[in-house]
């Protein structure tokens, strides 16, 4: 059985062999110890309810039962920007035209933006390759929604979630390639490393100052706009039924676009329930599990949170536990769940 809970500080050496195994353009988990130890930090702040809004982040750990071994990753930031700066482009368009001559041209250009300081934003989602089978991913990713819709009241009105970009088959980003390299004279993973460590100044210092026209870049880095890495499309597709969508805005360094969604039109939010918990049978006879469905269920506590994957008939008023489940999530006949059914794709 595989559950999520809170990052604690002991995950640290398992949260590096994780980023070490992520690879370029994910930039909330860089490879390095220092980082990966303040976030661990201010996940633990964020749970204990001591840290500030600015510094509010999440992180989540993917466990297998069967060996307490951490295997998948997933974060909430609070909110984005508001301590370091969040930058991003806007695709936009200018209008050039001269009566005189008969000339209209529409030109698509990006625009350096901070269009979503303040937003909560969905980071850091990086699941085992050997463990990405089952329902792992899709509890991984979505429990994150059910603990939203269980705290509303700690995220913003709008959730984001920056994807990651387009890479060739040796590693290199086309977008950086064609525009990034020409500005900040380095390599894309090098520009990408330092900005996960948190050292962002250089973008202010180098970034162009002035709109830059689509229409002057190389093909590749056209066709990199708003397309996503090979590896992060099963999570583009999950995080589009759920309602998010691309409005324009894509990674300064990738152009990986960033999806948005208001918090609480998320189907996971918007659909679950909270239902009252009831103990069933141990080991179930067979027969009466063939109208069931698939839940995603979660505890309701803050701390010591738990999700994870159960099954359950497709309409109840009191949700169905056997008791090691019960135990996993913490809760006993009585004690109240947040669930939700999966969509027959995530199953």
């Amino acid at each position: 059985m595989f559950f999520v809970r809170p990052i604690a500080r002991d995950d640290l050496p398992a949260v590096f062999t994780l980023s070490e195994r992520s690879g370029a353009g994910l930039t909330t988990l860089p490879a390095n110890r220092e980082r990966l130890s303040e976030r661990i930090d201010r996940s633990l702040a964020s749970f204990a309810g001591t840290a500030d809004r600015g510094d509010a982040c999440y992180v989540f750990a993917l466990v297998d039962s069967s060996d307490e071994r951490v295997v998948g990753i997933s974060a909430i930031e609070g909110a984005v920007g508001l301590k370091e700066p969040w930058y991003n482009y806007h695709v936009g368009t200018l209008v050039h035209a001269s009566r005189a001559l008969g000339v209209y041209t529409v030109a698509p250009t990006l625009f350096l933006a901070n269009d979503h300081t303040g937003h909560s934003e969905l980071c850091s989602l990086f699941l085992d390759q050997a463990y990405r089978i089952g329902k792992n991913g899709a509890l991984l990713s979505k429990s994150r929604l059910l603990f939203i819709a269980e705290f509303a009241h700690l995220f913003a009105a709008k959730v984001i979630a920056e994807l990651r970009g387009k890479l060739d088959d040796n590693g290199l980003s086309p977008f950086w390639e064609g525009l990034g390299r020409h500005f900040f004279a380095m390599e894309y993973s090098t520009a990408d490393y330092l900005t996960g460590i948190g050292q962002k100044a250089f973008i202010a210092e180098l970034m162009p100052k002035h709109p830059v026209y689509v229409n002057l870049l190389p093909a590749g880095a056209r066709d990199a706009i708003g397309a996503v890495h090979i590896d992060t499309a099963p999570a583009r597709v999950m995080l589009e039924q759920e309602g998010f969508r691309y409005e324009g805005y894509v990674d300064i360094f990738d152009a990986g676009p960033t999806l948005e969604c208001f918090r609480d039109t998320i189907d996971a939010v918007r659909r679950s329930q909270t239902l009252p918990v009831t103990l069933g049978e141990e080991d179930p006879v067979p027969d009466s599990l063939t109208d069931d469905v698939l839940w995603l269920v979660v505890n309701r506590r803050f701390e010591d949170f738990r999700a994870l994957v159960a099954a359950a008939p497709s309409r109840v008023d009191r949700f169905p536990l056997r008791p090691y489940v019960a135990a996993a999530l913490g809760v006993g006949e009585g004690d109240s769940v947040r669930a939700v059914p999966l969509a027959s794709r995530d199953r």
